[in-house]
């Protein structure tokens, strides 16, 4: 989960860290707190990078000059990403300098990048040999062995600065379960301070549980994270990742998701989610199932439904009578539906189905499943 840069600022900015003086603007009509003067860095909220260069950072010296810059940011699209949002705050002068944080998921091991050359030519600064790295175990004790001997490279006074900056940071990220922890720029200023001025965070969403302080956020601002919002409230994961997708998809389990996402795709065909319901989890119950079917009911070019389950502890014959009573419940659902269905309880499941005026189409081959699922969007009786 990536945290949109004014959350990641307040956040860490309550345990410590250094940031500019700021606010959050939804509209252009605003009127800056009194004590906090201009000039101002208007910047896109979207979680993701190269805001700067497509112009969704931009300088204001007056309020006349705010107001238009966020008439121009708000609204804008940024890789896919509508900006609802922009963060406010006061110019930052130093030395620009860049620190990473992150963790390599393959090894279970954290990277480090420290540069004195930060700001929007990074790339160019790491292509050149410009930026330090190391990699040390998953720990805070040994991240903060390795960047302070990156640090003793450092020639001169930004030295202890980044290394000070370097040690706030590593206890954050360790603290929040984080994944990604990015200050560029990370300013230096003349008297020794540090500010961040920009950051990007990205933390694990499976760590919620033990992060009050994260779920209090993304109850707050459930807006600007509807997903990990639903999760909290579900238990569940559904994300829509594409709002003209033609399939929606009823799966469980991250996995078997994923592939079927990428069989679609490969076929050229769009889907309208991504879900993992967790089979084991729903208990008797058909309340997850109702919801999912529903919420793939509001998309506008859904036309059709697959569901892809794989029992191995759970039962097909319970998991069938649940999908009945969903199905039932959710009336407003009017596009076919197709299961792949395989493991324990098949023939128990096929039965319920056939009991229920056989509702779906089942079939346990997946391939075959999903030609099924596209036969109502090409046209084929299958």
């Amino acid at each position: 989960m990536m945290l949109l840069e004014h959350d990641a600022k307040e956040l860490l900015a309550a345990g410590g860290i250094p940031i500019p003086a700021g606010f959050l603007a939804v509209t252009s009509d605003v009127v800056p707190p009194a004590a906090l003067t201009g000039p101002w860095i208007v910047k896109a909220q979207v979680p993701v990078g190269g805001r700067g260069k497509v112009g969704g950072i931009r300088r204001a010296e007056k309020a006349a000059d705010l107001r238009q810059a966020l008439e121009q940011v708000l609204g804008m699209t940024i890789k896919g990403q509508i900006v609802r949002s922009c963060r406010v705050e006061q110019t930052v002068q130093g030395m620009e300098c860049y620190i990473s944080l992150s963790l390599d998921p393959a090894l279970g091991r954290l990277n480090a990048l420290l540069s004195t050359e930060g700001g929007v030519d990074i790339e160019a600064h790491a292509a050149k040999g410009g930026v330090l790295s190391a990699d040390a175990a998953f720990r805070p004790d040994a991240a903060l062995e390795a960047t302070g001997k990156l640090a003793t490279d450092i020639a001169g006074a930004p030295r202890e600065t980044l290394a000070r900056a370097t040690e706030q940071l590593i206890r954050k990220f360790f603290e929040f379960e984080a994944t990604l922890l990015e200050v560029n720029p990370l300013f230096i200023c003349s008297d020794g301070s540090w500010v961040a001025g920009d950051m990007k965070f990205a933390v694990d969403d499976n760590a919620l549980v033990r992060q009050p302080r994260l779920c209090d956020l993304i109850r707050r601002r459930a807006d600007a994270y509807p997903e990990m919002e639903l999760k909290l409230t579900h238990g569940f994961d559904f994300i829509v990742i594409d709002r003209e997708g033609e399939i929606g998809l009823v799966t469980t389990g991250a996995g078997l998701s994923l592939q079927v996402l990428d069989e679609l795709a490969a076929r050229g065909h769009r889907a309208f989610n991504f879900c993992d319901i967790r089979t084991g989890q729903l208990r008797g119950d058909p309340t997850r199932l109702i919801h999912v079917l529903r919420w793939i009911a509001t998309g506008p070019s859904v036309r059709s439904v697959l569901i892809n389950f794989f029992a191995g502890i759970t039962h097909l014959g319970e998991i069938a009578q649940l999908l009945v009573a969903a199905l039932k419940a959710v009336p407003e659902l009017r596009v076919p539906v197709t299961a792949r269905l395989i493991g324990n309880g098949y023939d128990e499941a096929i039965a319920v189905f056939a009991a229920a005026g056989n509702p779906l189409r089942v079939e346990p081959d997946l391939d075959h499943a999903i030609d099924l699922a596209l036969a109502p969007l090409l046209g084929a009786r299958l």
